[in-house]
């Protein structure tokens, strides 16, 4: 089998940033995948459930009402833990969705309240939720964005 490419990324180089993490196009359509990553790799303890639950909840109810929602394919966590996926319409760079994703964090940072889907009959484990602790990544990882701006995957 062919080694898929987010595999070939060297994550032991890899911080927390916005980045492009794949282009796929068919049919005269583009959609981006972008790797939010909001801690690093192999060095950071990963985002727990409960706080990586609630930024799902929080940043997709966010991107799927913003101006940009008809843009919006996807907004969730990534397997391993250590970030989300954005997957939008259109052939675009990081520095497209920075604003985007700055508004997203702000959004999360100043949310207060009943976290949208987070009841048994909108969720299958609507109970694991931590808005807190969710603040808490999000507040680091908006730091990191406005600080470093990482925006491209390190050269291996």
């Amino acid at each position: 089998m062919e080694r898929i490419a987010s595999f070939a990324i060297n994550h032991l180089k890899l911080l927390p940033g916005l980045y492009v993490s794949r282009r796929d196009r068919r049919d005269g359509c583009t959609v981006t995948t972008f790797d939010l990553r909001l801690t690093a790799p192999n060095r950071e303890p990963v985002v727990d459930m409960p706080a990586l639950h609630t930024i799902e909840h929080l940043g997709a109810t966010y991107l799927r009402n913003s101006a940009r929602k008809d843009e919006i394919v996807y907004f969730g966590p990534m397997g391993c833990r250590t970030g989300c996926y954005l997957v939008m319409f259109g052939d675009l760079a990081s520095e497209d969705v920075l604003p985007l994703v700055l508004e997203m964090c702000g959004f999360i940072l100043g949310y207060e309240g009943e976290i949208p889907g987070a009841r048994p009959e909108e969720c299958g484990n609507f109970s694991e939720q931590n808005l807190p602790m969710a603040k808490y990544y999000i507040r680091k990882y908006r730091e990191e964005l406005l600080t470093n701006r990482r925006l491209s995957y390190p050269e291996d």
